[in-house]
């Protein structure tokens, strides 16, 4: 299974949280809550792209809206590649994070 970034693991876990209002200006404005900074459309865009590709994300058109002057946003939501990649991050880093506390402990 390919790797995941941190960025792009922040980026699936804001989409999960979201659900079905998880589309571009949204999950950019929730990482920017979460990461208390701001963050740049593009550091959202590509990894968006990327995960796609990888078939980590799927992707559906929402309705048009005439405050989006008759555009659609695209929804993303988690594919199932997409969980597994994030088990196994999340594998990982815990594990990551059990030996540092057992070797701090001892």
């Amino acid at each position: 299974m390919k790797s995941i970034t941190r960025i792009e693991e922040i980026i699936m876990l804001s989409i999960l949280n979201l659900g079905e209002n998880a589309y571009l200006v949204s999950i950019l404005e929730y990482v920017s809550k979460t990461l208390d900074k701001k963050v740049s459309l593009t550091s959202v865009h590509l990894p968006l792209s990327r995960l796609e590709k990888l078939g980590y994300l799927e992707s559906s058109f929402g309705e048009a809206t005439a405050v989006r002057g008759g555009r659609r946003k695209k929804i993303y939501s988690i594919s199932k590649a997409g969980y597994q990649a994030l088990e196994e991050y999340r594998n990982v880093s815990n594990k990551l994070w059990d030996d540092y506390l057992r070797s701090e402990s001892s």
